[in-house]
């Protein structure tokens, strides 16, 4: 079975937030076969910005994705504004509904904070964010110093940029294997275990 990934692509996201999940689920689902994961974005606009200009074409809107199996909210700026945009927020509740998986980068929990998914639950964010966090979700517990954290059984979030790879990386293993994640690491070259030469 394929599963299929979503992910949310908005003005003001951080690339590597969207890119770095994105890179791991797409190479672990070429490496596969059958197909473990396939891979689509859900744009807030018909042609968000990411920092720096990164410019996504989305695969569908949020009126037409249909249901995924895993879905993933990055972070960034542009997430202090969502955070109040009840569209997304009842995009995000539905999703945390429909899909086996709700993973957020980054910021990203703020969406989720402010959407109620995080109440009650431990989570991390971006180490400048955890006093946001905190506002969003007064009854969630912050979790410092961690990559990232399974907030329950169907959300996991995760500290900030990079440690969303890492976080999708983990999914990977968990549910295709440890040898898919493997391969997943060798392809992007992502772990250097002597450390890198000059």
């Amino acid at each position: 079975m394929t599963r299929s990934v979503q992910i949310l692509a908005f003005d003001g996201m951080e690339v590597l937030d969207y890119a770095g999940p994105y890179e791991v689920f797409n190479v672990a689902g070429e490496l596969t076969d059958p197909r473990e994961f396939a891979v689509s974005s859900v744009g807030v606009t018909a042609s968000p910005a990411g920092r720096g200009g990164f410019r996504v074409v989305p695969d569908f809107s949020l009126d037409d994705a249909p249901a995924a199996d895993i879905v993933i909210i990055p972070g960034g700026r542009g997430t202090r504004v969502l955070q109040h945009d009840e569209r997304v927020l009842a995009w995000a509740r539905q999703r945390a509904t429909d899909a086996a998986l709700l993973l957020t980068v980054c910021t990203g929990a703020l969406i989720a904070g402010s959407a109620g998914l995080l109440a009650g639950l431990e989570a991390t964010t971006h180490h400048s964010a955890f006093d946001e966090l905190a506002a969003a979700s007064p009854t969630t517990t912050i979790v410092r110093g961690r990559r990232f954290v399974r907030s329950s059984d169907r959300i996991r979030t995760s500290a900030g940029v990079s440690a969303g790879t890492d976080l999708a990386l983990a999914i990977v293993e968990e549910l295709a294997g440890p040898e898919v994640r493997a391969a997943t690491e060798a392809e992007m070259e992502w772990m250097w275990p002597d450390g890198p030469t000059q």
